[in-house]
């Protein structure tokens, strides 16, 4: 019951910063608009400048960040509970760099440049094949391990091919058209962007509901948690469907952003007593935080070019990352 109240609780102020970064993101930026005569022309349905820098501009960024960081954090956790390995993230089994190849792919063929929605679609279809590739390679009754190596090969044959693509790309504007999107980027979101995403997102974040009772459950061992009724197969499958459609979804839409799939779950799981089950929802409002703060973060530093939002989330990453690889060695001592 004092667990259940600290959960609430938690959720509570995880919601309540959530809500207010999407306000500020809302209403604050690189140009200062009069927020509040910006709300009420929106509210009385005037064309007006303010009316669209508000729903155009910055509505469907706000949006993208909450959907897109939320399902990076939630995923983060659900692969960290079902691996069981504190390092696992979406991007090991290879979701989201098949996202990034099917993108870049699009990039590349120029198909991108014919249609707005070649990209994300590309994305989605690239981890969803990305995904299935794991499963014809690991197989239906895989173990962890052997479902961790086979994502592992997918994910370094995705990379590889990316940087094929690179290698042969006809121009330097190619080039850098298809890196500067593998850096994660928020700008030029549109609404039609988010419509795109949402129902991938949807459906991922509806399969990963009731899957806590089974992580809490595989925290006592596959013996154990077989022994409870959890079929371990089906679990793990549905997870990686779930993790393949959401993040695809993401990443096709905001290019690769990284570390916070791997970086909130960690952060988070103290207040959670440890317990897989309870970190889902808190990580999902985490990943949302974050995102959100970095994209607000890149809008308002004073640079002439917007710093991406994939290098912000690298840069608090990677001395995380860091910091558990010193962890892990002073507890191995």
């Amino acid at each position: 019951m004092l667990g259940e109240i600290r959960q609430s609780r938690l959720l509570g102020l995880l919601c309540a910063i959530a809500g207010s970064l999407f306000l500020f993101s809302l209403l604050f930026g690189s140009q200062a608009i009069p927020a509040f005569q910006a709300l009420q022309v929106t509210f009385d349905d005037t064309s007006n400048v303010l009316a669209l820098i508000l729903t155009e501009v910055r509505l469907p960024r706000a949006l993208i960040a909450l959907f897109a960081g939320a399902t990076l954090g939630l995923c983060g956790a659900a692969m960290q509970a079902m691996l069981r390995n504190p390092l696992a993230s979406p991007g090991l089994i290879g979701s989201a760099s098949g996202a990034a190849l099917g993108a870049v792919i699009a990039l590349y063929f120029g198909s991108a440049a014919l249609s707005q929605f070649s990209l994300p679609i590309g994305g989605i279809l690239g981890s969803l094949g990305a995904t299935l590739l794991v499963y014809l390679l690991a197989g239906h009754n895989a173990g962890t391990l052997t479902l961790i190596l086979a994502g592992v090969a997918i994910n370094s044959l995705t990379l590889a091919l990316i940087s094929l693509l690179l290698n042969l790309a006809p121009s330097p504007y190619a080039v850098q058209e298809i890196v500067l999107w593998m850096m994660g980027s928020l700008s030029n979101s549109s609404m039609d962007n988010f419509w795109i995403m949402l129902p991938g997102t949807l459906l991922g974040w509806m399969l990963l509901l009731r899957v806590g009772r089974a992580l809490d459950a595989l925290t006592l061992g596959e013996e154990t948690a077989q022994s409870m009724g959890i079929d371990l197969p089906r679990l793990r499958w549905r997870i990686f469907l779930a993790v393949a459609l959401a993040v695809g979804s993401a990443v096709s839409v905001t290019g690769a952003i990284g570390f916070i799939g791997l970086v909130v779950p960690h952060m988070l799981r103290p207040f959670v007593g440890y317990q897989p089950g309870r970190l889902l929802a808190a990580s999902a409002l985490g990943g949302a935080i974050l995102l959100l703060a970095a994209d607000i973060l890149v809008r308002l530093l004073p640079a002439q070019t917007e710093i991406k939002v994939g290098v912000v989330t690298a840069l608090v990453g990677a001395p995380f990352f860091l910091y558990l690889i010193i962890k892990s060695r002073r507890y191995s001592q």
